[in-house]
């Protein structure tokens, strides 16, 4: 059920679950009223008009966040629109994304920004917060978008899809974004690097006759941005790290004590280039690598280099991804799936990761570096997101509320899923 809609007079009752708290779980209530949490404690009492929602034997966790989804619109609405990509991140137990600017108009100018600035106050079901070009037309060279006007607007500012490719343009753009008090997000890719290439340049490629991408592409732009950072001091965020030699890049920055956070996605972390199949649902920019960048990392999440999980949801139509590996788009979809692929293969699968901290990959860290309030505390924005732990399913791309169905999870068995999701105080998937 999509879009409950609560009065805000009626106060809210969450009962029985375990409630994310300083770290840990506790057995708790939690009173939302006004779109704020009132208060948290056991056995709350109800008052007369109270609307109860029964949470027994499930996790309340503060709303995920996704600091990396393309919503398509405006521009591009037969891929994906505002209302479908945020009713898919509602399923998916998302209470905020940051909606990346390859848009047309791409968000460049106050102007152009505007059209998508509408488009979201019309639809969205979520808090859906823009990006800004890095770039005018977001082209990754040439010149400067205007900052100063989008900041007030926007989360930071990409040209994800493009790196910017010129180091001295990068080294401007950084000056300029940290004047504003916003961070850059880069889509790190050395275009003279790619050689033609469309999945990674590993085994799986070499024995099927696939052009390859190589690591460097991704992992000596990271670098050169690293040395900007530190050289301007402008916060710095690397978007979808796959290479392990990127993850050492960012770790030995970290220790550095340069302003570096970084993301990566769940098909990086659950897939290696072995796992590939001839099918445009296993193609991505950047691609699926090899088990030692898999490797490296789980590593980076487990050591705090990896700061947060996105998915990089990049919806497009059927027809853009029955092409192959060689002819389809590059993107896949992947709000709706990311939390039960990660929780049920790493959490209660390989027992890798706990619970506790995948909250913190998915919703406690995008929060903080990207100024997102929420979170469940009495005076909090109410964006919570309820965990059945114990619901099996499987992921069927032919149920999926976002208008992409390409995912190289399609019929994985999952354990774990989102119950429902509360954004705002409002019941916005159920």
């Amino acid at each position: 059920m999509y879009g409950k809609e609560v009065e805000e007079t009626v106060r809210t009752l969450l009962t029985g679950g375990f409630v994310y708290s300083r770290g840990g779980f506790v057995l708790a209530d939690i009173a939302v009223k006004k779109g704020q949490v009132e208060a948290v404690g056991e056995h709350i009492l109800p008052r007369p008009g109270d609307r109860m929602l029964n949470c027994s034997h499930c996790f309340l966790v503060p709303g995920f966040v996704d600091a990396h989804v393309h919503l398509r619109e405006p521009g591009f609405v037969y891929k994906e629109t505002i209302e479908t990509g945020t009713m898919a991140a509602a399923r998916g137990g998302y209470t905020t994304v940051c909606a990346m600017p390859n848009l047309s108009p791409a968000p460049d100018t106050l102007k152009n920004l505007k059209v998508e600035l509408n488009a979201i106050r019309k639809s969205a079901k979520i808090e859906t917060l823009p990006y800004g070009c890095i770039t005018m037309e977001q082209r990754g060279r040439g010149q400067l978008a205007d900052y100063p006007a989008l900041a007030p607007y926007v989360c930071a500012f990409s040209d994800d899809g493009k790196g910017v490719q010129d180091g001295e343009l990068m080294e401007l753009a950084m000056m300029a974004v940290r004047r504003t008090g916003k961070l850059i997000a880069a889509h790190c890719e050395d275009e003279s690097l790619l050689r033609g290439g469309y999945i990674h340049a590993g085994p799986y490629a070499r024995a099927h006759g696939h052009a390859g991408i190589c690591s460097e592409s991704e992992t000596a732009q990271a670098e050169r941005d690293l040395r900007l950072a530190a050289k301007t001091g402008c916060p710095y965020h690397v978007c979808h790290v796959s290479a392990k030699e990127t993850v050492q890049a960012i770790r030995m920055a970290k220790r550095a004590g340069v302003d570096v956070t970084c993301e990566t996605a769940p098909h990086y972390l659950l897939l290696t280039d072995m796992d590939l199949k001839e099918d445009g649902r296993f193609k991505m920019n950047p691609p699926i690598r090899e088990a030692a960048d898999r490797d490296a990392l789980i590593e980076g999440i487990l050591d705090g280099t990896i700061d947060m999980i996105a998915t990089d949801h990049a919806p497009h139509t059927w027809e853009e991804k029955s092409k192959g590996l060689e002819g389809s788009a590059m993107g896949v979809s992947g709000l709706e799936c990311a939390f039960r692929v990660l929780y049920g293969r790493l959490v209660r699968g390989q027992k890798i990761l706990t619970l506790e901290k995948l909250v913190e990959l998915m919703s406690l860290n995008p929060r903080k570096r990207f100024s997102v309030p929420g979170g469940i505390a009495p005076g909090q924005r109410a964006d919570i997101t309820v965990i059945d732990p114990n619901r099996r399913g499987v992921i069927d791309p032919g149920r999926f509320y976002s208008m992409g169905t390409a995912t190289p999870f399609d019929g994985w068995e999952t354990t774990g899923d989102v119950a429902m999701t509360m954004a705002g105080g409002k019941v916005v998937y159920q």
